[in-house]
């Protein structure tokens, strides 16, 4: 396959910068594949995971928000939050998702305190299912 430019970005600093053959990612519509010549777009990022193939091998990364550019065969994508699967904790991930659903789970929690939950649930499930992508 051809290989095109893809920079990741987010608010902790550069967290990857080379030459990928194919980039897949969560669009708040839906996933997104980027080939070499795919023509420009910009399409906001939803929560999921992000794969990128590089030399015929497949890395993963839990992307949570953002926006992705692709300009002139070079592809951006700015994360809200990015970790690679071989960053991520495990037992950080479920302490998170467990701590959410008590929160679900209970009666006395205001509307505010149910949908952080909801979205500290979502995030933790796309990081405990891209950790087992390692």
């Amino acid at each position: 396959m051809t290989p095109f430019r893809l920079t990741i970005i987010s608010p902790d600093g550069p967290e990857f910068e080379g030459n990928v053959e194919e980039l897949i990612v969560r669009t708040t519509s839906g996933d997104l594949g980027i080939l070499a010549g795919h023509a420009n777009c910009v399409a906001p990022l939803g929560m999921g995971r992000a794969t990128v193939v590089m030399d015929g091998k497949k890395r993963y990364g839990a992307c949570i928000g953002g926006l992705l550019s692709m300009v002139d065969g070079k592809a951006t994508l700015v994360a809200t939050t990015f970790e690679w699967a071989e960053d991520i904790d495990p037992e950080r991930a479920e302490s998170s998702y467990q701590r959410a659903q008590q929160v679900l789970g209970s009666k006395d929690a205001s509307d505010a305190e149910i949908a952080l939950a909801q979205a500290r649930l979502r995030r933790a499930l796309v990081r405990k299912s891209v950790a087992g992508s390692k």
